[in-house]
């Protein structure tokens, strides 16, 4: 990982009741105690923020969020704004993710307008990028990568990049229990961090964290962080058991 502090996130996606998230968050406040050597967010659903956030005070796990509207409070019916989850104790967001991209339909236009908002407000910002089967099968990997990557980074400013990590998941890989080789995983992630220093030169790009996601389990994680340019990862379904998330932590 070159001198930089690996970063786990989990996200929740639209899952767990009140009930669960609390006793999940319970869980995870109190197994984990490596602060000092992992960063660590988990990304609950809208309505358990708050509740989860007050049970993780102290823990060292920041809280996230999954979605949120670039615009400032105002006349935007379902949406949430950036004020409203800093309100409740949100520091890390979420932009780009396949699912927004694919399933809800989000545009680059978009995913680049919420990341230099959630920015400007002071949030840290896990932008995802990644590829299709198809577009892996084409040999599409990089290009993809860069693209969505220089999209989503447009405007975004050199002294910003501190609070950026891209976050690779490969969308053929997202819940469906296959992993990229952990070679394949490298490639890619090196691949951006040389597209990184093309934009913003090889200082903020050996210091940006580029996270792995895409069937990340307790038993493939230590082989998958274990590469020069994978700096922790984006955890999808196992973040949603306490035991599996805590033993991907500790292989970070």
């Amino acid at each position: 990982m070159a001198g930089r502090k690996p970063f786990v996130g989990g996200n929740w996606k639209m899952n767990l009741s009140g009930a669960e998230a609390a006793a999940l968050a319970t869980a995870l406040a109190g197994g984990f105690k490596a602060a000092d050597k992992v960063d660590v967010t988990v990304c609950p659903a809208f309505p358990y923020l708050a509740q989860v956030g007050a049970l993780l005070k102290g823990s060292g796990i920041k809280l996230g969020a999954q979605d949120f509207y670039f615009a400032a409070n105002g006349a935007y019916t379902g949406e949430v704004s950036l004020a409203m989850l800093k309100d409740v104790g949100v520091c890390v967001v979420l932009t780009g993710h396949s699912e927004r991209r694919h399933v809800i339909g989000e545009s680059d236009v978009l995913i680049n307008a919420k990341t230099r908002a959630a920015l400007d407000a002071g949030l840290e910002v896990i932008l995802c990028v990644g590829e299709k089967l198809e577009q892996r099968e084409a040999g599409q990997t990089d290009a993809i990568n860069a693209a969505q990557t220089a999209y989503g980074l447009a405007g975004v400013k050199p002294e910003q990049m501190k609070n950026i990590t891209i976050a690779y998941e490969p969308v053929w890989a997202i819940g469906t229990g296959k992993t990229a080789t952990d070679g394949d995983a490298q490639n890619a992630h090196a691949a951006i961090r040389k597209l990184l220093g093309s934009i913003y030169g090889e200082t903020i790009a050996q210091a940006t964290r580029i996270q792995y996601g895409g069937s990340v389990k307790g038993s493939n994680a230590a082989g998958l962080f274990g590469q020069t340019d994978i700096d922790g990862g984006l955890i999808g379904g196992a973040s949603l058991k306490a035991d599996e998330f805590l033993a991907i932590l500790n292989a970070a």
